[in-house]
């Protein structure tokens, strides 16, 4: 059996950019996930708030990250928390990629796909599990959220969840804002943050 090894060996051989490459690096990551040996497979999609960085465990969808985050830096971590095996594999993250298409044209509200919630843990888990309760087309401030997450004095950990959320826009964390009804911070920036809200209220 030549495949593989062809396959990496032929990756080696060309120049980066070119449209063979892609076709290359495609086969590759379809033939590392068939084998089994494709522990997170990423692609990047195009949004209105940018391009999007989504990577997905055999477990579920373990990132979104935004292109501010710096998608190189995001998949080192990825390689570094949870495996090296990493390869850009478009179809595993197909599902993922028509949901957020649908929620982007504003004909979807809620997500259904499965979520690797594995680089969020302790309180931070405990904010962004409760998230989604904050219904579409509304918000919450950063208080109310500590209140939902059983702990009230702890508004700024439910910042600082927010600023670390691996799973950004499927986790709502753009539906908090502070208590005076400014946006507030945002991993994204404040100009994302506003395009998700103002998608949602025109929806």
């Amino acid at each position: 059996m030549s495949t593989d090894h062809d396959l990496i060996r032929e990756l080696s051989q060309m120049n980066d950019g070119t449209d063979t490459m892609a076709a290359l690096r495609a086969r590759l990551g379809v033939a590392a996930d068939r084998d089994g040996v494709l522990d997170i497979a990423y692609r990047i999609i195009d949004s209105p708030v940018g391009p999007l960085l989504v990577a997905a465990t055999e477990r579920g969808l373990v990132r979104v990250a935004y292109a501010r985050e710096d998608h190189d830096a995001v998949l080192q971590q990825l390689a570094d928390k949870i495996s090296p095996r990493i390869l850009r594999a478009p179809t595993r993250l197909d599902a993922v990629t028509r949901e957020l298409d649908e929620y982007f044209a504003g004909t979807r509200r809620t997500f259904d796909i499965t979520l690797d919630w594995r680089l969020s843990a302790g309180f931070r888990s405990t904010v962004l599990h409760h998230l989604p309760e904050i219904g579409y087309g509304h918000t919450a401030s950063y208080a109310a959220v500590a209140q939902l997450a059983g702990n009230p004095k702890a508004v700024r950990a439910v910042g600082t969840a927010c600023a670390t959320n691996p799973l950004p826009v499927v986790v709502p964390c753009h539906r908090v804002v502070r208590s005076d009804g400014a946006m507030g911070g945002y991993l994204g920036g404040v100009e994302a943050k506003r395009i998700l809200l103002d998608l949602e209220d025109a929806a």
